[in-house]
């Protein structure tokens, strides 16, 4: 799950990447609404966390860009404006969540859930395939029952496989949802974690598709 978090303030950007990372999300960051809209337009983001006082741009009006350019990642905003024209106005140019600062990191990231549930389609924070199970919340795998452990890119790799089961991913696509930016990548990570996690949980966990890339497997125990 790649996040695009646009925050001015150095100490509570540092902060937010530290934990969304604990949670096992990408996190791309810019300091600006220009950078912003760049990023929004030219990358391929699950989810935008958006201050609205940001220099060079307004959050604001990066929303009404990405809303008038056809863009669909979920947004969150957070913000110190509290009053309550200004929740209504981001939410009437298109965001989907509004949450005021000072906040509650748990709060965040049970919010940053219900949107990615609802994107999904998911009415519990639960990734299912078979015998295969996520919890989102919990950050927990299971097989058959059994709790497996993971690494956390191992989590994450499961995490986009099984948010869309039926597409086949290539290892770019893969790559991108996985690592950030400056991220050192070495050019077999992807094959590695797959062979992991078929060790772990079960040699068809992870279905290879010749010249294409992976998809999830049925999750038949």
């Amino acid at each position: 799950m790649r996040i695009l978090l646009v925050e001015d303030d150095e100490s509570l950007a540092s902060g937010l990447r530290l934990a969304l990372g604990r949670a096992r999300y990408t996190v791309e960051h810019v300091r600006d609404g220009v950078a912003a809209a760049a990023a929004l337009a030219d990358n391929a983001f699950d989810l935008a966390i958006l201050d609205l006082g940001l220099p060079r741009l307004d959050g604001l009006d990066v929303l009404a860009r990405l809303r008038a350019g056809g863009g669909v990642v979920p947004v969150l905003v957070l913000s110190a404006r509290d009053a309550v024209r200004d929740r209504i106005q981001a939410l009437d140019l298109g965001a989907d969540d509004y949450l005021t600062k000072p906040f509650d990191v748990d709060e965040l990231l049970a919010r940053l859930r219900v949107l990615e549930r609802r994107r999904s389609g998911l009415p519990v924070n639960q990734l299912r395939r078979g015998a295969l199970q996520l919890d989102l919340a919990a950050m927990s795998v299971r097989w058959q029952s059994r709790e497996v452990e993971v690494q956390h890119r191992e989590f994450m790799l499961l995490r986009r496989l099984l948010e869309h089961p039926n597409k086949v991913f290539s290892r770019q696509e893969l790559e991108e949802s996985m690592y950030g930016w400056g991220d050192g990548l070495a050019s077999n990570a992807i094959d590695v974690y797959v062979h992991h996690l078929r060790r772990k949980i079960s040699p068809d966990v992870i279905q290879t598709v010749r010249g294409l890339g992976y998809r999830i497997g049925t999750g038949d125990a």
